[in-house]
């Protein structure tokens, strides 16, 4: 699709992973951005992957980010040290890692869904970081995976030009939609930390990234 390609309700829920009826009512709130031909709204993809990525790169927490709590989705055994240079490899290798909780219901659908959204619009968000993210009805609860490369994964189509190294994946529950965009919006932010992700590429161990991620 090209950048100022013109979709519809239908897309835009399609692109973004939610209801039509949701679409509905951010566009009659004024929360998404759109515009009307006639009676029927319409959406520039351009302005919807900026509408997407303003939301993952916020600046401070709202209130409700604060019951994100990093220990109860995240554990040493879902931190996986990656040595790939290409995403597809790097995604595999973490939904592999991530398809081994118990919240993942079916392995294989999350591998393919998780490759679709990616094709849709990149997950990389700057500064090294990617947070590939899906909501399936086959995951029963929220659970995260996180992949620390040892080296540039090349082809993320990043916005900065920086090459991907952090990688944060996230399984959600269908029905799980705000504290599914709560936790993207947590994790951008905590990594907007310099000490952090060099902290994390620093780690030497799974464990000593986890206590990083924790405190």
């Amino acid at each position: 699709m090209i950048d100022d390609e013109i979709l519809t309700i239908e897309e835009v829920a399609k692109y973004l992973r939610v209801s039509e009826r949701t679409v509905y009512d951010w566009a009659q709130k004024g929360e998404i951005p759109s515009g009307k031909i006639g009676t029927a709204w319409r959406f520039k993809k351009s302005e919807i992957e900026k509408w997407v990525n303003d939301r993952l790169s916020v600046s401070k927490l709202s209130p409700g980010l604060a019951s994100v709590q990093i220990e109860t989705i995240v554990s040493p055994d879902r931190i996986l040290f990656l040595n790939y240079s290409t995403k597809r490899d790097a995604l595999l290798a973490l939904a592999e890692n991530l398809a081994a909780a118990p919240q993942i219901k079916n392995r294989q659908e999350l591998a393919i869904e998780v490759l679709k959204r990616e094709e849709l619009m990149s997950t990389a968000i700057g500064r090294g970081i990617a947070i590939p993210h899906v909501r399936l009805q086959s995951v029963t609860d929220l659970v995260v995976s996180v992949g620390i490369s040892q080296t540039d994964i090349v082809d993320f189509q990043t916005l900065d030009d920086e090459k991907v190294r952090l990688v944060f994946m996230i399984a959600a529950a269908y029905n799980q939609h705000a504290y599914y965009l709560q936790t993207l919006s947590f994790i951008s932010a905590r990594l907007k930390n310099r000490e952090l992700r060099d902290g994390l590429l620093s780690a030497k161990t799974p464990q000593d990234a986890y206590n990083l991620l924790i405190t």
